[in-house]
């Protein structure tokens, strides 16, 4: 029994030192990616790896501590071990959610509430000089799977006008801390830029206001500067920013 409990504490320090590895790999893929010190493939493929070397770190971990309780030794080693486990576990959750959303959602990148005539970048569109998707709205083939994934997407009609509209448009960019570039009331037109949180990926984002009846008529557009897929990203934003723009 002491030989098992010692082999389990032995698979247990090993678990936290792959988990230590783990995280090393996961942190300098994505800091290098936002630092531009990676270009994406060999970021992405850093990232993955560290998947996988989590994976691994659970297994030992797991195994480990299952055998050795109550042999695990001092209260520091006991923490490290819980800290690294719940770590990757969770890490390991957020990513089969990822690659679930990316199952579910279609090949697409370009999101707006008017697929018939979507806003259109003016202030922005020096900012995808370069960019591997061009900032032209793809037409029927991507509004027929938008309409298919998120028929929910649609115009946002409200009761002020709209230079109210605008500001409350504004108030929600600020809240979402996207990067604005253009705040044209006069237009009719704010754009602005949204940072994804784990590599920092460039979308861009335009909002288009107009008079309607009494009140104003707001529409939107989200489109990320590279990839096929955004996984439901452009959805998600401009979901959330439509509830933010409701008036209190």
């Amino acid at each position: 029994m002491a030989r098992h409990g010692r082999m389990s504490v032995t698979l247990a320090r090993i678990g936290v030192w792959i988990w230590a590895v783990g995280a090393v790999v996961v942190a300098a893929s994505i800091g290098g990616y936002r630092l531009q010190l990676l270009s994406l493939i060999p970021a992405f493929i850093g990232y993955v790896a560290s998947v996988a070397i989590m994976a691994v770190a659970t297994l030992f971990l797991l195994v480990g501590m299952i055998g050795g309780r109550g042999r695990m030794g001092g209260w520091g080693f006991n923490a490290t071990c819980w800290i690294a486990l719940v770590l990757t576990v969770g890490m390991t959750l957020n990513n089969l959610l990822w690659l679930r959303q990316g199952q579910v959602s279609p090949p697409i990148h370009d999101i707006t509430t008017d697929t018939v005539n979507p806003p259109e970048f003016v202030d922005i569109l020096p900012l995808r000089a370069g960019a591997p998707n061009p900032p032209e709205y793809a037409g029927s083939q991507v509004a027929e799977q938008q309409l298919a994934a998120y028929p929910e997407i649609e115009p946002l009609e409200l009761d002020v006008s709209p230079v109210e509209a605008m500001a409350l448009a504004e108030s929600a960019a600020r809240a979402m801390e996207w990067e604005l570039i253009a705040v044209a009331p006069g237009e009719g037109r704010l754009e602005a830029v949204a940072t994804t949180a784990w590599f920092g990926f460039k979308d861009d984002v335009v909002v288009r206001i107009v008079e309607s009846g009494d009140g104003s008529l707001v529409d939107v557009r989200s489109k990320s500067r590279l990839g096929l897929s955004d996984v439901g990203t452009n959805a998600r934003r401009i979901r959330a920013f439509m509830a933010q723009m409701q008036p209190n």
